[in-house]
């Protein structure tokens, strides 16, 4: 072989004597790029031969016995009396990999082999990854990350909030996942609750892993909502009206009376916005002691570049028994200008459970005989009066808010 012929240029001892031979294997090697990798060949009986090393797979020779031949400077050796041999690479590089061969002198000429791996931790390759995305709502989405190093990294998808990805076949079928495997993550029919940040990460065994984070932004025009249409208060206390809004891009927010006037903050009126996500807003009016002026209606407003929404919250007066002490207090008209009584008429049987609200009246059970039903009445309209076998209560609008259907 080729390093024969250079290795018989180191003296040749002729020894007729004890032959040298190893005591262990050489053994492989894995190292990160840029440490240190070093081989050991355990000799027995050197005598007078001498300990060469060779790169196998280019046959270029590193060093003989105490000399490195190898230009290259990152290769030395070291020994401990005649039984331990090291060849050291320093600041291991990718083509550093292969089978490294130690060899004694002999004749024949005994060698040994092992094999030197190097592993390199993943790392984005950015330009063939996606990068922050926009798509309206519905649409579809394709989100690319491709990563490189040795052995060739996974790729791994996840949500930055932890919450679960949605991925949609053909036939638009939901599978909610935590994580996804492979380079591309395709989105389809995306609704707002998807948008946020999507974290690639690839890992091929080798620290540290590597990640990039990709946002993905939802637009979608506002939409807005009220918990109370209607909302009633006395003279002098304080009331807040409250709006929810979802809008990406981010909306502008603001309320308007009924008059257009804008609704600003100051020592009568406190407006706040508190962000609830990336797309969800409260909006809170808070009217601090509540007078005539102050009833009516209050717009909430939210607009963003795709559009604009509101949504409508009227304000009126609660009026106690103490503001009418010099009323007819017969006349209940002028207490509550709407007033609901609720009559049962009841038909036997044992009672079953039942509550009154703005959204109607509810009841359940199997032993339930007892028939309810509502009645509105107006100032202007005849109320009846109810017969001797129904029982009669008048509702007064407590103070509390009511939600107006």
């Amino acid at each position: 072989m080729f390093w024969i012929s250079v290795i018989l240029l180191f003296v040749l001892n002729g020894c007729n004597g004890y032959q040298p031979k190893f005591t262990e294997p050489i053994g492989n090697i894995t190292v990160p790029v840029g440490r240190e990798a070093m081989f050991t060949c355990y000799v027995h009986g050197l005598g007078g031969y001498r300990v060469g090393w060779v790169k196998a797979d280019t046959k270029a020779i590193q060093a003989i016995h105490d000399h490195v031949i190898t230009h290259n400077a990152r290769v030395s050796v070291s020994h401990t009396d005649d039984s331990t041999w090291n060849l050291h690479i320093k600041n291991v590089q990718e083509e550093d990999r292969g089978q490294y061969m130690c060899q004694i002198n002999t004749d024949p000429m005994i060698s040994q082999m092992g094999y030197l791996d190097v592993v390199i931790p993943p790392d984005i390759i950015y330009e063939d990854t996606s990068g922050d995305v926009m798509v309206p709502e519905g649409g579809t989405v394709k989100l690319t990350c491709r990563a490189k190093g040795y052995p060739k990294p996974h790729v791994l998808w996840r949500r930055e909030d932890g919450r679960e990805i949605v991925i949609k076949d053909a036939s638009s079928t939901k599978t909610k996942v935590t994580t996804y495997q492979g380079e591309m993550l395709r989105l389809t029919k995306v609704s707002r609750s998807e948008m946020g940040a999507y974290l690639c990460i690839g890992s091929n065994g080798v620290p540290p892993s590597v990640s990039k984070r990709i946002t993905v932004s939802v637009h979608f025009h506002p939409v807005i909502s009220s918990p109370s249409q209607l909302v009633g208060a006395p003279k002098g206390t304080e009331v807040k009206l409250e709006c929810n809004v979802e809008a990406f891009p981010k909306s502008i927010n603001y309320w308007v009376r009924e008059s257009g006037d804008m609704v600003i903050t100051s020592d009568k009126y406190q407006t706040n916005s508190t962000h609830k996500s990336i797309f969800e807003d409260q909006m809170v009016l808070t009217i601090k002691s509540v007078e005539k002026y102050d009833l009516g209606s209050y717009r909430c407003i939210a607009k963003n570049s795709l559009g604009e929404v509101e949504s409508s919250i009227r304000l009126y007066e609660i009026r106690g028994l103490d503001d009418n002490e010099d009323d007819d207090i017969s006349d209940l008209s002028d207490l509550y200008p709407e007033s609901y009584t609720e009559t049962h008429h009841i038909s036997g049987g044992s009672g079953a459970s039942g509550s009154v609200g703005g959204s109607g009246v509810s009841g359940n059970g199997v032993a339930d005989n007892r028939n309810r039903t509502k009645h509105r009445h107006h100032t202007d309209s005849y109320s009846p009066t109810p017969s001797p076998s129904a029982s009669t209560r008048l509702i007064p609008p407590f103070y509390r808010t009511i939600e107006y259907l």
